[in-house]
């Protein structure tokens, strides 16, 4: 996340960030509930690995030794994974005297390496705060689409800010299903979604000026002005970059729309479309008994 804005702190970060680490299963552990103070009920794969590579340095293990407790640590379940089965678990990989060592070396204490870095984290969280600067700016950074999961879980636990309150995502979208218009405005949400995301996978994008155009253009829609834009987007639950997001979107549907005819194989026309959809509404049968009624001369004063 470090490209999109996120700033790392700790040993654990650095290392994912160096490539040495990958797996989320790295930093996972199983803990008790608030009730008891969220306490670690297991040991997280990132500790065994950071203390075997202490005991490795302070001359407790050899090499291989230190390999053998890291790999009897990743061969247990992560909620099985306490010190007394990852021990167990080595084995004869360590002679009596090797286990010596470590029982007089690890009676002082093992580091957590996890713990170390949740602190160094809200240390660092609160020097920001305190020092009164702001976060870097984002404007004008590419991000890609959130994914689905995001989308969905901003759908339940997001807020819009109008001038009464809060009210919450989640209880105007269920207004919004009972509501009149339901069905076509998700069918135009799908809509815009679907050519969007047919555009992306076809290596399409728009320029930044078909953006900003199609942003305008929803502005002057709305009739929003520019000092009343950022309530109106608090109450729309949204930022401006997740509406600059939704207008990109638009003017993906415009691109694939207007090139609709080249898009696939013997492709519709601007003009098949129109009379298609006017067939299907009604609206060609209008014009055409709206053509061929008889017109009334002007009467004669």
């Amino acid at each position: 996340l470090a490209p999109h804005g996120m700033v790392g702190v700790g040993a654990i970060f650095e290392a994912y960030q160096r490539g040495e680490l990958m797996d989320d299963a790295e930093v996972a552990l199983l803990h008790a509930d608030a009730e008891h103070g969220f306490r670690a009920l297991s040991v997280p794969l990132v500790n065994v690995r950071h203390v075997a590579r202490l005991a490795q340095e302070a001359g407790v293990l050899s090499a291989a030794e230190s390999r053998a407790l890291v790999d009897a640590a990743a061969a247990l379940f992560y909620q099985d994974r306490t010190w007394p089965r990852v021990l167990q678990a080595v084995g004869e990989a360590w002679p009596a005297s090797t286990q010596g060592r470590w029982r007089t070396w690890a009676a002082g204490g093992l580091a957590d390496l996890k713990r170390e870095d949740a602190r160094a984290c809200l240390q660092a969280a609160a020097a920001f705060v305190a020092s009164g600067a702001r976060p870097p700016s984002r404007e004008g950074v590419s991000r890609p689409p959130p994914s689905s999961y995001v989308r969905r879980r901003r759908l339940v636990e997001g807020l819009c800010e109008t001038e009464a309150g809060l009210v919450s995502s989640e209880d105007v979208l269920e207004e919004l299903r009972a509501g009149p218009g339901a069905q076509e405005l998700a069918r135009a949400g799908l809509r815009r979604a679907l050519l969007a995301g047919w555009a992306r996978s076809l290596g399409l994008s728009p320029t930044p000026e078909e953006v900003a155009r199609a942003e305008s253009e929803q502005w002057a829609r709305l009739g929003v002005a520019p000092p009343e834009r950022a309530a109106w987007l608090a109450a729309c639950g949204l930022d401006a970059h997740e509406f600059r997001r939704l207008c990109e979107e638009r003017a993906l549907e415009g691109l694939m729309l207007e090139h609709a005819a080249r898009l696939l194989p013997d492709g519709p026309s601007w003009d098949e479309a129109l009379a298609s959809e006017a067939r299907l509404e009604g609206r060609w049968a209008e014009m055409a008994a709206r053509l061929t009624a008889p017109r009334r001369r002007p009467r004669k004063r």
